[in-house]
């Protein structure tokens, strides 16, 4: 599905924020993920969250390319979303390496999927990066792999993970309604009205929670 906006202009700035927002969550990824490394219980395991940060990082570049090309400033687009994103970070801060794998997981594909279903509605030139950057499946496939693993050694895990990723899970749905109706994305990129673009908001979050259901089913927890 494309856009064909009746307001160029204004379709350009929300599609600023949304880059905006895009690239901040992507840096705060790179920078999530490095501290977090310090949880590693191996040296291998602080490696693999050493190069899912340098893969972050590297998406960041490309929005901010992106952004660059807008004639945009990256700082400016992102400063709006800063806040709000470091605030759910606070909430969300992970007491171990588990908690850090999990959350990893829960927001890189919970954050892939919210975005996705969003660039159903823009420009096909700007829905290319979105895929670009959110459809790092071997990234995604190694967090996976690590919790079968931990969860295999440790059975006692999946009790305390799974009600984890349920809190992740709802947070980040909270956050993603919250900055889609305050900065208007839906109804911005398409033009729709306020009731129209609630209803499309309300379709992605249960299209989100229905996939982070499945691939808890996956891991063997309750999603």
């Amino acid at each position: 599905m494309s856009t064909s906006p009746a307001d160029p202009a204004s379709y350009y700035s929300f599609l600023r924020d949304l880059l905006g927002v895009i690239a901040y969550g992507e840096l705060s990824a790179f920078e999530r993920l490095s501290s977090d490394a310090r949880y590693s219980p191996t040296l291998h395991d602080r490696a693999v969250l050493g190069r899912l940060a340098v893969i972050e990082f590297r998406h960041y570049e490309l929005v901010s390319a992106k952004l660059d090309a807008m004639d945009q400033d990256v700082e400016a687009a992102m400063l709006p979303f800063q806040p709000s994103v470091d605030h759910f970070h606070e909430r969300t801060r992970p007491a171990d390496w588990y908690e850090s794998l999990m959350k990893a997981y829960v927001i890189d594909t919970v954050s892939a999927d919210f975005y996705r279903a969003i660039s159903r509605y823009v420009d096909a030139g700007t829905r290319a990066l979105v895929e670009q950057v959110q459809a790092d499946e071997g990234a995604t496939a190694v967090l996976r792999d690590r919790l079968r693993t931990a969860l295999a050694d440790d059975p006692r895990l999946a009790s305390r993970l799974a009600l984890w990723a349920r809190r992740l899970l709802g947070e980040a749905l909270t956050q993603a309604q919250r900055v889609s109706f305050e900065h208007s994305f839906v109804g911005g990129l398409i033009g729709a009205d306020e009731e129209r673009s609630e209803e499309l908001v309300r379709g992605m979050m249960a299209e989100v929670a229905a996939n982070h259901s499945r691939r808890m089913t996956e891991l063997g927890l309750t999603g």
